[in-house]
């Protein structure tokens, strides 16, 4: 009888959705390498025998993209080319029970918070002392530092509650350890992400913290940049602002999702604010750090929407000329506040709005871009790519906001800083050289 050849695993992980899920991912990688597996991120090259896919459940296209993806990895394992495949993340936080029925060839599904039970399964031991030991899927210049998991908020549309549960804040203490660890590997800039920033600390300090916290940051040596994302309006903490106004290394960039500018979709959407109050705190924000980029993300399509609504919401984006501004059609969800309420509103029309929407804004951001001509800003270039290099300003953060396009003689290098004088502006990118 020939013996079987006993073949040392490797993991695939594959990573849908959100910059929370990538940190997730990478946190996963480091307790793996921890316990001697070997495991690579989004891999083409086929030679690993385990796929574990981290799904995105936020709403219909993230849902879809996450179950085509388990499919096509049942599909290698069906043919034998696979081993294994996992299933972790928020879809299968939210419809675990319904994927183990439909996809029965998964080996196991796991929830958002379950990853010393992932580790169980190739047995391995969860290793508490691997404080920020993150095998980074992003460049090596630039990382995603998660403050705190799970959010407080019961807006109408939003199911990350029921697949991240309660806000919980993650210490000072550890997250400036963790900083210092992705300073000491060569990242320079680190984007502060959570379901929602501006709670922080409530939970853990009985006030909120994110102030204090920035500073601590701030002076961690190596780190260059620091960036918010996702910060709820209701309530806002100001102090932030001093802190960024004073602090060098703290972005003039921040991301507000406001949803809407009509009152009477912010009351259906459970927003705790008004048109006349954001427009207030907006204006509050730009007095206090003077060039300031803003950038904030709306929703059109949402129940009992009307042509009017969208056309006020045109009208605040011409009044408020944001720098950026990012917008997603309504997706209803189940066991949502929002779910009760008659999805009135079809797919094609909601794109139709979007477009409409976006047309505004797209508009305004070419007018901005133009403005920049001329100026010289530091720049952090990012990748070279057909023969350039792509870089961003403070003002834009990896992937969803403006780049840098940079023609150089020179050899420039990823993850270095460079003065750049832009020479032509886009709708939505900046052309520019090095000086």
């Amino acid at each position: 009888m020939k013996a079987k050849t006993l073949k040392k695993d490797k993991v695939n992980i594959i990573t849908l959705g959100c910059s929370k899920n990538m940190v997730d991912s990478e946190v996963l990688s480091g307790q793996l390498l921890a316990n001697e597996i070997d495991v690579v991120h989004e891999s083409n090259k086929r030679d690993h025998n385990i796929v574990i896919v981290n799904t995105c459940g936020f709403i219909d296209k993230a849902k879809e993209e996450s179950v085509n993806t388990i499919l096509q990895q049942v599909e290698l394992k069906q043919k034998g080319k696979l081993d294994k495949v996992y299933v972790t993340g928020c879809l299968s936080q939210r419809y675990r029970e319904d994927l183990e029925q439909s996809i029965p060839e998964v080996d196991a599904f796991f929830g958002t918070m379950e990853l010393p039970l992932i580790l169980k399964k190739f047995e391995a031991d969860y290793k508490s002392e691997l404080l920020g030991e993150r095998l980074l899927a992003t460049p090596q210049h630039y990382a995603y530092l998660k403050i705190s998991e799970g959010c407080n908020r019961t807006c109408s549309f939003c199911a990350i509650p029921l697949m991240r549960g309660g806000h919980l804040s993650r210490s000072i203490e550890d997250l400036v350890k963790e900083a210092e660890s992705l300073a000491r590997r060569g990242v320079k800039e680190i984007m502060l992400i959570a379901q929602e920033l501006t709670y922080y600390g409530l939970d853990l300090y009985k006030k909120r913290m994110l102030s204090d916290l920035l500073k601590r940051l701030s002076d961690v040596p190596g780190i260059e940049w620091i960036r918010l994302h996702y910060a709820y309006p209701h309530k806002f903490p100001m102090d932030i602002l001093d802190v960024m106004r004073e602090r060098p290394n703290i972005c003039n960039y921040l991301d507000m999702p406001l949803q809407h500018a009509a009152d009477n979709m912010l009351k259906a959407m459970k927003r705790q604010i008004t048109r006349v109050e954001m427009e207030e705190l907006v204006q509050q924000i730009r007095e206090t750090v003077p060039g300031i980029c803003l950038r904030t993300t709306l929703i059109t399509g949402f129940p009992g929407e009307t042509l009017d609504d969208v056309e006020e919401l045109k009208t605040f984006l011409e009044k408020q000329r944001f720098d950026r501004v990012g917008i997603f059609t309504y997706s209803h969800e189940e066991n949502t506040s929002a779910f009760d309420l008659k999805d009135n509103i079809s797919a094609e029309e909601k794109q139709r709005r979007a477009e409409d929407i976006m047309s505004v804004q797209q508009e305004i951001s070419y007018e901005k871009n133009q403005d920049r001509v001329g100026q010289t800003y530091k720049v952090l270039v990012d990748k070279k790519e057909a023969g350039r290099y792509i870089g961003r300003t403070e003002f834009d953060s990896v992937e969803v906001d403006n780049e840098v396009i940079i023609q150089s003689d020179k050899k420039l290098q990823a993850g270095n800083f460079y003065n750049v004088k832009i020479t032509k502006a886009y709708d939505y990118d900046l052309e520019g050289e090095v000086i």
